[in-house]
């Protein structure tokens, strides 16, 4: 935090310039869902600018404390930075400020060899929560359901609380947790009988994204709202942005930062 201290003091000493969190170039840490997003920019920006821009993917609240601590410069968030996580950073004397980076859709996922063709968000939410555990019970075959849902950490894992069972509902004790979009995606592929959730810009051939309430999660149906469980995806900066994290925020609003979102599987603002 002193060195932190130091740097801004010197940045303001020096006109206002941006500084990062490292001192030099932009420092982004939090969602393994906008993660992909954030390197892109990132890889299009150093090309475009020369500066350099890390990325780390270490969940959405991680990516919120490391704000808060003065250790990053952009959190890249899933999910809406919680109340007590803002009454912390305003206690460190940051300010949170919320940037759209994207629009998306948590998939609900099964094996392509799983017969089920969709189900209501009501079934989703006894599965996981322990009410299904048979997939005979929600239309499908006789087989225990494989549960696989993410860690506390995950932003994904809090969004799909949120709009599937409920903040204050206990998930299964027999779910399995994984630690990414990409492990839950493996373990999915790999499991016939397997249920799990990722985001949208994760789903391949490898798994089958089920209609929910009867809606496929598409680009339309997303940005139409038919699609229920959609989401935004979030930059938070300490302080509005000047600077290179101006410019490197507004790039989500540009042809070639759509294009990006697009050619990943998001859904641009």
């Amino acid at each position: 935090m002193k060195r932190v201290l130091m740097l801004l003091i010197a940045a303001l000493l020096l006109g206002g310039a941006d500084v990062s969190a490292a001192g030099t170039g932009i420092v982004i840490d939090g969602s393994t869902t906008v993660g992909p997003i954030a390197k892109s920019f990132a890889a299009y920006y150093m090309k475009k600018t020369g500066v350099a821009v890390t990325v780390s993917e270490s969940g959405s609240g991680n990516g919120a404390k490391s704000l808060i601590n003065g250790a990053c410069d952009i959190a890249a968030m899933s999910r809406d930075m919680k109340p007590q996580e803002i009454a912390a950073a305003r206690k460190m004397g940051v300010n949170p400020v919320q940037h759209v980076a994207a629009l998306d859709a948590i998939a609900i996922i099964v094996n392509p060899a799983n017969p089920v063709r969709g189900l209501t968000r009501a079934q989703i939410a006894g599965i996981y929560t322990g009410r299904y555990t048979n997939w005979q019970q929600v239309g499908g075959p006789n087989a225990r359901i494989v549960v696989i849902q993410r860690e506390s950490n995950s932003g994904t894992q809090e969004s799909f609380k949120t709009l599937v069972t409920g903040k204050a509902s206990q998930i299964t004790r027999l779910a399995e947790t994984q630690a990414s979009n990409g492990a839950v995606k493996n373990r999915v592929s790999t499991t016939r009988t397997s249920i799990g959730f990722i985001g949208m810009g994760f789903v391949d051939s490898s798994v089958r994204p089920i209609p929910v309430d009867g809606v496929v999660p598409t680009v339309e149906s997303v940005r139409s709202g038919t699609y229920p469980l959609w989401r935004k995806l979030y930059f938070y900066t300490n302080g509005v942005p000047v600077g290179q994290l101006k410019e490197f925020l507004s790039l989500s609003a540009t042809p070639d930062g759509m294009r990006i979102i697009s050619e990943l599987g998001y859904i641009s603002r």
